[in-house]
Order: structure tokens, then sequence, then C-alpha cells
């Protein structure tokens, strides 16, 4: 529930805490805060047990949970009735781009090219990483003559 509360936060809420109710009234408010999440946490569950009763037996599995989409997408990548796992490892994204770059580029892609251009990024000093800053090394082409009367 408080997962994403540090330590220097915690201590400065209860300071916080210490200030506004003072010593002698903190314990009782601690108490009182309890009670009330205690009693949320029943009508919660009271309220997820009757929807549990109410949809019938088909759904005595349902999980609460099941409806985060990302807890949905998980189940189901994990439950692989699809062959989702084969799809996903017959991917390779590197030579899928290398293959739209080649085009955009008007250059032919081959599976030497491919592989070449790989090793060459594999072996850079970077890690493999791919430098953004630097240009692309291609051939300098000529630009096509401007028209100024088509613009």
């Amino acid at each position: 529930m408080f997962n994403d509360i540090g330590p220097l936060e915690l201590v400065t809420l209860v300071v916080l805490a210490v200030l506004v109710f003072g010593p002698d009234k903190l314990p009782k408010v601690i108490q009182d805060v309890m009670r009330t999440i205690r009693k949320i946490r029943e009508f919660s569950e009271g309220a997820k047990q009757d929807i549990r009763n109410e949809l019938g037996p088909e759904f005595k599995d349902f999980e609460f949970e099941d409806l985060n989409p990302r807890t949905f997408i998980r189940k189901q990548l994990d439950n692989d009735e699809l062959g989702l796992k084969e799809i996903r490892s017959s991917f390779d994204l590197k030579k899928e781009m290398a293959e739209i770059t080649d085009s955009v580029h008007g250059r032919e892609s081959d599976s030497s090219s491919v592989a070449a251009a790989a090793a060459a990024s594999s072996s850079d000093s970077s890690g493999g990483r791919i430098d953004m800053t630097k240009k692309p090394e291609t051939a300098v082409e000529e630009r096509p003559p401007f028209d100024a009367d088509a613009t």
C-alpha cells in the first residue's frame, strides 16, 4: 500500500503528526486510523465476495487483480496458447531495422550485408550501442538540381 514512501518521507510524516496532534493524542489517532483502514478492508472483501457469489460458480476462480491490464496481458503471455513465444523468438529486430534502413537508402539488402553490418556493430568499441551523434557513413550523392519554379 505504501511501497513508494521512502524513509525520509516516513520520518517527515511522523514528525508532522507529532506536531499536529501532540504526543499525548497521537496513539489514539493512530488507533482510529487503523480501525478505519480495517473497516475499509473488510468492506472491500465483503463486496468482492458478494460479486463472486452473484457471478455464479462459473466465475469462482475470478480474481479482481486480473482486471488490471498489465496483469491480464502477463497472464495471457504466460499461457502461450497462441504460440506467441515462437513468434517473439523468430523476430529479429536488428535484421528488420537493417532491411528497412537499406530500403530507405536505396541499397540492396542481402543476408551477407546484414550479417556484416551486425558483426561490425557488435565489434564496435561502444559495446554494440549505436552512436546517434555520428552521421551515417554513406557514399556522397549528388543532389538533384534545384527548381525554383517547382516550389
